[in-house]
């Protein structure tokens, strides 16, 4: 380490506090006694910094620790999976698998609804890189309406499975058990906010239906579905009142009732 009372305090932030990656308590301790108060207040930041990074460590692993019971016993090939776009008036339903190798660590995987949506893009991006697989599943809203919701949902999932185009060993997946995968599974209620490779399938879902919705915007443009991705929000429901559903709006659901309570 350099003497710190030779260097600027813009030196010392660019070394240190700009920098994303680990501070040893030991420096920031040094800086905390510098005499200079702009050198004091960097420390008091730093800290706080790595504070935050060995909270967001702890969360993530403890994410991980299905994951990892699941390695350690000797099952290699997990996929996590979940889907988006169960409660939309308009648009397919989106679901996605990933498959993670033993070990695999991203900071700031979470339940994509907790997440923006430039956030959700970087980290589609990352959790892309570091999978072995990922695969995504849409059923269309005629299926949707054909077959109801639910069972579209499922085979979703099961599409979803099918385009890994690697044979995994377990799955974990949001809410319900996925039927006729013939793979051991646990289903997990809430597994979105607890477990690392469901999350990470539901930012990877989240992000390819968006795609999707924005795509059917320019399509159909007097809805709006680039801002609401096909949700009943008054916008939406507005547009469905002056000119009625397009071709991506889902017959079998009750947006009428909707309308009515405007």
């Amino acid at each position: 380490m350099n003497d710190l009372s030779s260097m600027t305090v813009t030196q010392i932030r660019e070394r240190y506090l700009d920098r994303d990656g680990f501070i040893p308590v030991v420096e920031i301790v040094l800086l905390e006694a510098d005499p200079r108060a702009g050198v004091r207040q960097l420390a008091v930041s730093m800290k706080k910094h790595a504070e935050a990074r060995e909270a967001e460590r702890r969360r993530i692993e403890g994410m991980l620790s299905r994951e990892r019971a699941l390695w350690e016993g000797g099952v290699s090939y997990i996929a996590g999976v979940d889907e988006v776009g169960v409660g939309p008036f308009a648009g397919p339903v989106v679901a996605a698998a990933v498959v993670f190798p033993p070990g695999a660590f991203i900071e700031g995987v979470r339940d994509s609804k907790q997440l923006t949506h430039e956030r959700r893009v970087v980290l589609d991006g990352e959790i892309r890189k570091i999978a072995l697989a990922v695969g995504v599943g849409a059923v269309d809203v005629e299926e949707i309406d054909r077959v109801n919701i639910l069972q579209a949902n499922l085979a979703a999932m099961r599409c979803a499975l099918l385009n890994l185009r690697m044979k995994v060993q377990h799955v974990l997946v949001d809410g319900r058990p996925i039927p006729g995968i013939g793979i051991p599974q646990e289903a997990i209620p809430g597994g979105d906010a607890m477990v690392f490779s469901i999350a990470a399938a539901s930012i990877v879902a989240k992000v390819h239906r968006d795609a999707i919705m924005v795509e059917y915007d320019s399509l159909y443009p007097r809805y709006g579905f680039a801002r609401h991705k096909g949700y009943g929000t008054t916008e939406h429901l507005r547009a469905l009142e002056q000119h009625g559903p397009c071709a991506i709006h889902r017959r079998s659901f009750d947006w009428r009732s909707a309308i009515r309570s405007l």
